[in-house]
């Protein structure tokens, strides 16, 4: 049901390139998640985990997911980019903030590194479970250390 959900999605995201663009993304993230994609609201969502904030709000969401738009591609990216520079500077074209990456055109990044990127945020917010039992707010995740 959700890679129906979401091809559905990406069939109604625009032109021919955008929708390419979404559809090999999902792909390359199911691949690199080794999960099936689900559609919560508009973001199509790969994975889950539990967080847990100070104020004893709890709950669960999607690890990394991305929003296929009139502008490309919007990667959001739950364990937040803090530490991960060293890939974000090989990714090629790109635009990004505190928890998103915005790509205009797939084939203008190294697929290969947009690969990496996915594989080691999914990887670092798995630690950061483990070690904490639930993910905190995003500010209080510690950055990604570089081996």
């Amino acid at each position: 049901m959700g890679r129906t959900e979401a091809l559905s999605l990406i069939e109604r995201s625009g032109d021919g390139r955008r929708r390419d663009d979404a559809l090999r993304l999902l792909d390359v993230m199911s691949a690199a998640t080794g999960e099936e994609p689900h559609v919560e609201g508009g973001t199509i969502g790969f994975g889950s985990y539990h967080y847990r904030y100070a104020s004893g709000q709890e709950g669960d969401f999607f690890k990394i997911g991305f929003t296929p738009t009139s502008h490309g591609l919007t990667l959001y990216v739950m364990s937040g980019l803090r530490g991960f520079e060293d890939i974000l500077e090989r990714l090629g074209p790109h635009k990004s903030t505190k928890s998103t990456v915005k790509i205009s055109r797939l084939g203008n990044v190294d697929e290969s590194v947009l690969t990496e990127l996915i594989e080691e945020c999914v990887r670092h917010l798995d630690e950061v479970e483990a070690a904490l039992g639930a993910i905190p707010r995003m500010s209080e995740i510690p950055p990604r250390a570089v081996s």
